[in-house]
């Protein structure tokens, strides 16, 4: 069953580097040789390409420039037939990410905010028909965007809509006090975190008892855990663990994003807890088999 969901969030142009090597290792100051590609990316944007690649019908609520990076990153939403709106900004450089990606698979990002910071709660489209909402930590977490991001929020809590949150990075967080941030989780129908995260955000080094602390803020936690899994609890209901869907590792960047965009389509569809981030963890499964944090066109799962 197809979805009508707003992503709200980042939008990146990512360069991703190959490198044959882990970066400390690298010959600073000298030549490396990498494979080196350029995908779509930033975290909103990476759950809305999944999310359509599931089949749905998905709109992008972000801010990109005026620019080649711009122009990439429409052409692939356009590919993929997501909505977007008015998000060229002028006077603004589209966010860019250098993504240094070494042979585990793990993943060092320079990152470049670009055009991102400034959501407005002008930005947000009328919400008619909309069944879910995704949004991104590092929405929020910008300061010229979180009094417009927060706005949304409420806007969308008046009408009912569900909310799935992911907090984004430890380091993007702490900036902001913790108990901000989990104000911003009690507004949420679902937190998505990893394990780093979610110790930071609890204060808590067991994630059973994490879990718990957070679903006496929101309906339902889920905590990532890479090659482990997930772990996931409904308030009221049990823990559930899922494991992760082995393949070779390619690339982990992006992982996360595609684990949330396939419990949002699953979910929201069938409100099956256990089912969904079953589900989810297949859709990250595709995603470290593959260069690059998007689903595109063509992708099966």
């Amino acid at each position: 069953m197809s979805i009508k969901v707003y992503c709200i969030g980042d939008l990146m142009l990512d360069v991703v580097a190959q490198i044959p090597t882990s970066p400390h290792e690298l010959h600073l100051g000298n030549d490396t040789r990498a494979i080196i590609s350029t995908h779509g990316g930033g975290a909103g944007g990476n759950v809305a390409s999944w999310l359509a690649v599931l089949g749905n019908d998905v709109t992008m609520v972000g801010r990109i420039g005026n620019d080649a990076a711009g122009s990439a990153i429409t052409a692939e939403f356009d590919a993929l037939g997501i909505s977007y709106g008015e998000i060229v900004k002028e006077g603004f450089h589209t966010g860019v990410v250098i993504c240094l990606v070494d042979p585990s698979g793990e993943r060092t990002m320079l990152a470049d905010n670009g055009a991102n910071a400034g959501l407005a709660a002008s930005d947000l489209p009328a919400l008619d028909g909309v069944d879910v909402v995704y949004l991104t930590g590092y929405a929020p977490l910008a300061p010229l965007s979180r009094a417009g991001v927060l706005e949304m929020v409420r806007t969308i809590n008046s009408r009912g809509i569900p909310i799935v949150f992911d907090p984004a990075t430890v380091g993007g967080m702490q900036g902001v006090p913790v108990e901000e941030i989990l104000s911003w989780c009690a507004l949420m129908d679902t937190v998505i975190m990893n394990e780093e995260e979610a110790i930071y955000l609890s204060g808590l080094s067991d994630l059973e008892s994490a879990l718990n602390f957070f679903v006496e803020l929101t309906p339902r936690a889920i905590i990532k855990r890479g090659s482990a899994g997930a772990i996931g609890l409904e308030r009221g209901g049990q823990i559930i663990s899922v494991a992760a869907h082995t393949s070779a590792v390619v690339d982990t960047t992006g992982a996360g994003d595609a684990f949330a965009a396939g419990f949002i389509d699953a979910f929201t569809g069938r409100r099956d807890f256990s089912y969904a981030m079953e589900r989810a963890s297949a859709v990250a499964g595709h995603c470290v088999a593959i260069v690059g944090a998007r689903g595109r066109v063509g992708t099966q799962i």
